[in-house]
């Protein structure tokens, strides 16, 4: 079974709520309340000093009454919540403010040694049994010309603490519980804008992998998400047309080699049963030669469009006269031309050489004005052109022919390709010259484009990189 990234997600979702409560109820619970405990215990003490020094001080130097001492410490209890006791070193209980005053009974605090305070300012405990729930208790002495007269005690209950932790733990819990909504919203996102497109952009794959190439990936998203999305899908899209260009590829050789083949065979087994008569075989061997130079230039084609496509073609790059080339290849369609009377005018820029591989662009030149040729009316006019333009020499091939419709333009450097209008005069076309054309042009980081209007001409425009005269 197929493991996937969601529950891993969820998963890490569980174990970081499950660690945060935790933490919380443990690390963040202690050390709050020491925190508090700390705090707490500080501000008795100074308190209590503050106390020492003012209020008991004046009581035991006679400067001050029982009475109003006893209103300070029951007002200072009443803010602090904390009872405040004065007593003596003996333990006698002087002032509590958490009693009445009372002279003629007297309270002791049994056991008391204010050396139990001695390694800290503050103890947690009973004090020597004074309460029945733990309390944070601290001690100042209450000195005068150097002698200790008596000590301020001030008793905190601890369940007070244990009660502000209690709150502060409350806040901490509802700020996790909020970060969990929030990292619960955020997941929420995260599988509404990636695991789903993720799952289906996974399925496609598994579609293409397949062999289902038509298989449509549909991701509204203008993100890195959207973008792999349309990405497969162009990828899948061309993989899809470079199969049905090869099944189309297959089949158009096919075609195109059967038809001779077929016709060979039927002339010469015609000519072995004795059905074309002995003194005919000239004529059909002429047929039968034909056939055969169609197959010829057939796979002479198809091997020259291999060796194009292939990575890393080398180019014999040299600085040639464009001009020259042109006429070069004018002249080897004399005989041609004559025939149908069709006359080449060339439009030259003069001083215009190219750096390009030679040979590639005469066989260029050699196609196009082949295909010109061949779809020219009787007594046209085939028009050449150079012109310089831009550190580039743009070469135009013009016939005044039957034209491409409109609808097959953008066909036309297709393998195999013929035009439904010119079917009828390219008998011996492989369908492969404006493939090799394009290739070549490609080959050298060029374009060639097409202009036509059908029943009036076409037009092929390319362009080569312009060379300097002595370089290599």
């Amino acid at each position: 079974m197929r493991k996937t990234l969601y529950p891993k997600f969820i998963l890490a979702y569980i174990i970081f709520a499950f660690f945060g409560f935790v933490i919380i109820s443990t690390f963040v619970a202690t050390m709050t309340q020491e925190h508090l405990r700390r705090e707490k215990a500080d501000a008795l003490y100074r308190e209590a000093i503050l106390i020492a020094n003012t209020y008991a001080a004046d009581l035991y130097n006679n400067e001050t009454s029982l009475d109003t001492v006893k209103k300070q410490i029951d007002a200072l209890d009443a803010f602090f919540a904390a009872a405040i006791w004065i007593i003596n070193p003996s333990g006698l209980m002087i002032l509590d403010s958490r009693a009445p005053l009372d002279l003629e009974s007297e309270t002791i605090v049994a056991g008391f040694d204010p050396m139990v305070m001695a390694d800290s300012y503050y103890i947690i405990g009973s004090f020597f049994d004074s309460f029945d729930s733990p309390h944070i208790s601290v001690l100042a002495p209450i000195v005068s010309n150097f002698r200790i007269y008596g000590y301020v005690a001030i008793h905190y209950p601890m369940s007070s603490i244990a009660h502000s932790v209690e709150t502060l733990l409350n806040i901490s819990y509802l700020t996790l519980i909020i970060l969990l909504l929030l990292s619960l919203i955020i997941l929420i996102f995260f599988t509404a804008m990636v695991y789903l497109p993720l799952r289906k952009i996974t399925y496609a794959t598994e579609q293409y992998a397949h062999g289902n190439m038509h298989y449509e990936l549909h991701i509204d998203s203008e993100d890195e998400i959207g973008y792999l999305a349309a990405s497969l899908s162009y990828m899948a899209s061309e993989i899809a047309r470079a199969g049905d260009d090869q099944k189309k590829f297959v089949a158009n050789v096919s075609h195109d080699f059967r038809s001779p083949l077929t016709s060979i065979r039927g002339y010469l087994e015609a000519m072995q049963d004795g059905t074309i008569p002995p003194d005919l075989h000239g004529r059909y061997i002429d047929i039968l030669t034909n056939e055969t130079d169609r197959l010829i230039k057939l796979t002479n084609s198809l091997l020259t469009l291999n060796n194009l496509n292939m990575k890393g073609m080398f180019l014999d790059k040299e600085v040639f006269d464009i001009n020259q080339a042109i006429r070069d290849t004018a002249v080897s369609f004399e005989g041609t031309c004559r025939k149908k009377k069709i006359t080449i005018v060339l439009i030259l820029t003069d001083g215009v050489v190219v750096k390009a591989d030679k040979d590639k662009i005469e066989q260029v030149l050699y196609n196009l004005l082949d295909n010109a040729i061949k779809f020219s009316h009787r007594d046209s006019q085939i028009a050449i052109e150079t012109t310089e333009r831009h550190s580039k020499v743009f070469i135009s091939v013009k016939d005044n022919g039957v034209g491409i419709p409109k609808s097959e333009q953008k066909l036309v450097f297709d393998r195999f390709f013929k035009s439904d209008s010119s079917r009828g005069r390219d008998r011996r076309g492989t369908g492969l010259g404006l493939a090799i054309v394009k290739e070549i042009i490609n080959s050298h980081n060029e374009h060639i484009n097409v202009i036509s209007t059908e029943g009036e001409g076409t037009e092929f425009v390319f362009s080569l990189a312009l060379g300097e005269d002595g370089e290599e």
